[in-house]
C-alpha cells in the first residue's frame, strides 16, 4: 500500500507538472505566457493572450490533469479501509496540485493558480463539493465580472462543503492545504481588486 502511494504521487506530480496553457500558446499562438498579462500559464491568461479556444483548451487539460490521478487512486485502493483510502486520494490529489503550483519542468516556476487542477480532483473525491463550489463561482464571477473574484469564493466554499459532507480527516486535511494555497497565490489578484484595477472577464 505504501509503495502504490508513493508511486502514484510521484506520477501525480510529473502530470500535474505538465504545463499545458504554456505548451498551447507557444504551439498554436508563437507566444510566452510567462511574458504576456499576468504572466500566469494558466487557463485565464491564456484565454487573453489567445482568445477563448486556447483558454478553454487550458481549461480543459489542466482539469482531467487533477482528475486522472485521483481516479485511479480512487480505483486502486477500493479494498482499503476508508481512512487508508482517504489518504492515498488525499496524497494523490495533493501531489498533482503541487506539480500544476511547482511544475519540474519549469524548475519549480511560472505556475498557474491551480483552481482548474483542484477541481479535477474535486469532481473525483466530491462531485456535490464541486457543484456547490462551481454555482458559487458562477454567480460570484459573473456579478463581478472577474474569474479572480469567482475562484476565490470557490476556494472559500470548497473545505466548507467537505466538512459539511462529513468527508474523513485526510480529505479534510488536502482540502484545507489546497484552498488556502490558491488563495494564497491570488495575493496580487486580491491587491488589485482592492485597488480597483483588476481586469474584467472582457478585458484582454
Amino acid at each position: 500500500m505504501i509503495t502504490n502511494i508513493i508511486s502514484l504521487c510521484a506520477f501525480a506530480y510529473l502530470i500535474g507538472s505538465i504545463p499545458f496553457g504554456l505548451v498551447f500558446a507557444k504551439t498554436f499562438k508563437s507566444v510566452d505566457l510567462r511574458k504576456i498579462g499576468s504572466g500566469n500559464i494558466g487557463a485565464t491568461n491564456a484565454r487573453r493572450a489567445g482568445g477563448w479556444g486556447l483558454g478553454l483548451a487550458t481549461l480543459a487539460c489542466d482539469f482531467l490533469k487533477g482528475a486522472l490521478p485521483v481516479l485511479i487512486a480512487l480505483a486502486i485502493s477500493q479494498e482499503n479501509s476508508n481512512e487508508l483510502k482517504g489518504i492515498g486520494v488525499a496524497l494523490t490529489a495533493s501531489s498533482t496540485f503541487c506539480g500544476h503550483l511547482f511544475p519540474v519542468y519549469l524548475k519549480f516556476q511560472a505556475s498557474g493558480k491551480g483552481v482548474a487542477t483542484a477541481a479535477g480532483c474535486f469532481a473525483v473525491i466530491s462531485p456535490i463539493t464541486l457543484a456547490i463550489s462551481l454555482i458559487a463561482f458562477v454567480i460570484t464571477a459573473g456579478i463581478s465580472k472577474r474569474v479572480s473574484v469567482g475562484s476565490l469564493t470557490a476556494a472559500t466554499t470548497i473545505p466548507i462543503s467537505i466538512i459539511w459532507l462529513n468527508q474523513p480527516a485526510a480529505i479534510i486535511g488536502c482540502t484545507l492545504f489546497i484552498s488556502i494555497a490558491i488563495i494564497v497565490r491570488h495575493k496580487d489578484n486580491i491587491k488589485r481588486l482592492l485597488a480597483g484595477t483588476e481586469p474584467t472577464i472582457r478585458k484582454k
